[in-house]
């Protein structure tokens, strides 16, 4: 009887806890409503109060969410204040008008290049295109898109693995032949050199300009420009030797490799950082060029 009675009171206490998180999470739901309520009428009168508003119209597509397969756009109207970004407006949408509405974004200082967007036709950073510089922002409407060319994962969210795996196809990292004799010494650089590939270095990762290449659209294999300037990075470095650079230009010459850049200056164009990659993509075809002049 007494285990009978154990089981029956431990029944009880399931029911019991079960019955009270329901409640927690009906509150909880409650509460949240509430505040989305308040998030909108506080928005309401943030845009009655403004000198000025501005109407961004964003892509939303999620296929977990039924109802939301189906790729679409969504009106918001966003109080306008001097030197709002274009990821302060999507921020302002998010928090006040639609939680759900996701996009990537980090330092907000043009560093993470996590940020990257399809704007008014164009490739930009979010956190570093002013609402003010697009043309007649106020009274016209600011499309905001994913980038194209990649996969779209949610709303503004894009898969960036095999951005990523064209970067590393590369080797992207330093890799002397020979190191420094001391054990604290230095690798020294002229400052010539340094000038040479200090543009290239300034790459965030953040794929505009490979978003941007109709070559890479059509060419999975394509390496594409923002992989091609990190070889660059390496190989006109004068620290890593012959025998690194000669590697390096075996990787970048093959099939999909520069040659299959058709000088469109795409890339260069919406580079955030305003590296000349259509030029280093030049300069890598007259050494690959050069490797494989024969004198006989």
């Amino acid at each position: 009887m007494s285990t009978e009675l154990k089981e029956k009171e431990t029944e009880a206490e399931t029911e019991t806890e079960s019955a009270s998180s329901r409640q927690s999470r009906r509150m909880e739901q409650k509460r949240q409503r509430a505040s989305r309520r308040d998030l909108k009428e506080e928005a309401r009168e943030e845009i009655d109060d403004a000198d000025d508003t501005i109407e961004i119209k964003v892509f939303r597509f999620d296929p977990e969410v039924a109802g939301k397969e189906e790729p679409r756009f969504d009106t918001f109207h966003v109080p306008f204040f001097k030197g709002m970004t274009v990821l302060d407006a999507l921020i302002y949408a998010r928090d006040h008008y639609d939680t759900s509405l996701t996009f990537r974004h980090s330092c907000r200082q043009a560093i993470c290049g996590s940020d990257a967007l399809f704007v008014n036709g164009t490739q930009r950073l979010g956190c570093k295109t002013q609402i003010a510089d697009l043309e007649d922002h106020l009274g016209s409407t600011i499309r905001i898109e994913p980038l194209p060319h990649q996969e779209v994962v949610k709303d503004l969210v894009v898969d960036m693995e095999h951005f990523y795996d064209q970067m590393e196809a590369v080797e992207p990292f330093f890799d002397a032949d020979e190191l420094p004799e001391g054990e604290l010494e230095e690798q020294r650089q002229d400052r010539e050199n340094r000038e040479k590939i200090k543009m290239s270095t300034r790459c965030i990762w953040c794929g505009a300009c490979m978003s941007s290449c109709n070559i890479a659209a059509g060419d999975n294999e394509y390496l594409g420009p923002a992989a091609i300037n990190k070889a660059y990075r390496f190989a006109m470095d004068e620290r890593e030797g012959e025998d690194r650079k000669q590697q390096r230009l075996n990787i970048i010459e093959q099939e999909h490799g520069v040659w299959r850049c058709q000088t469109q200056f795409s890339c260069t164009e919406v580079c955030p950082k305003d590296i000349p990659l259509t030029e280093h993509i030049q300069e890598l075809k007259r050494e690959a060029v050069k490797n494989n002049l024969k004198f006989w």
